[in-house]
Formats: structure tokens, sequence, C-alpha cells
């Protein structure tokens, strides 16, 4: 059961829980400054804030990155995080109180980009994360020993 709950129920809830209205205009709306700076936070800010925040923890030392991981690995991390619809939707309830247009563009550019987000961050790691020569398999066990 889980690829049709995964695939096919849970984007169906997703999509009832948004209420979302497609009329004849749907598309124009993707195109309104609003719907642009939404897309544009979840598919570049995301990613870019991730990296970059995480970039210079470990450069001031604050954290490394696991001995397994690269800056490839990261950032697809960071793509991921475009998914991220539900707290959006609930501030773009709560900012734009009383503009149902304004909400609804806003719903369809979130999803839109949580969907695209999704679809471009899988694809970064499915073909750029996997393993290469040199990436050592540690467990946490390895990793104590030589910290310790």
């Amino acid at each position: 059961m889980h690829k049709p709950v995964a695939f096919i129920i849970l984007p169906i809830f997703a999509l009832a829980n948004t209420g979302i209205i497609l009329g004849a205009d749907a598309l124009q709306s993707l195109t309104a400054n609003n719907s642009l700076g939404i897309i544009s936070g979840l598919l570049i800010g995301k990613p870019a804030g991730i990296t970059l925040l995480s970039f210079i923890a470990v450069s001031i030392g604050i954290c490394r990155l696991p001995l397994d991981l690269n800056w490839k690995h990261v950032f697809g991390a960071g793509l991921l995080g475009g998914i991220g619809f539900t707290m959006s939707i609930f501030i773009t309830n709560l900012a734009f109180a009383g503009e149902s247009d304004v909400i609804n563009a806003s719903k369809m550019a979130i999803l839109l980009a949580s969907l695209t987000a999704g679809t471009i961050g899988f694809l970064w790691l499915k073909l750029l994360g996997k393993p290469v020569e040199g990436d050592e398999d540690m467990d946490a066990m390895d990793f104590v020993a030589t910290e310790g």
C-alpha cells in the first residue's frame, strides 16, 4: 500500500486541503510578482540559503561534513528544502487574509514550486549524489572512534 498512498492518496489529500480554485486565469496569476517571488524563494532562495549557511558553519568550524557527503549532497538537500509547502500555505493564509485571489495564486505558486523543487532535487541527487571513489563508508561507531 506504500506506493498508492505515497503517489496517489497523499497528493490528492494535499491538493484537496489547499482549497485551490482553478479558474480561467490560473496560469496568468502565476506570472504575478507575488507568485514569481514565491517560486523564486522556494527554488532559488532555499537551496542557496541552506548551502551557504552550511558552508559558513563548516568554514568557521562549528561542524564538518560527514566523510561520505560532499557539497553536491548539501546542495541537493537544499533543493529538497523547497518542498516544504505546509508552512508556506499557512503563512499565505495569514499574510493575505481576505484577499482570496492572491491567496489562491500564492497556493498555486507554492504547489508548483514544491513539485518542481522535489523533482529537481530528486534528479540532482539521483544523478550527482552517487558515491564516488574516496567516499568512506563509516558508521556512527567508526566516527566516534576516529574523533575520540
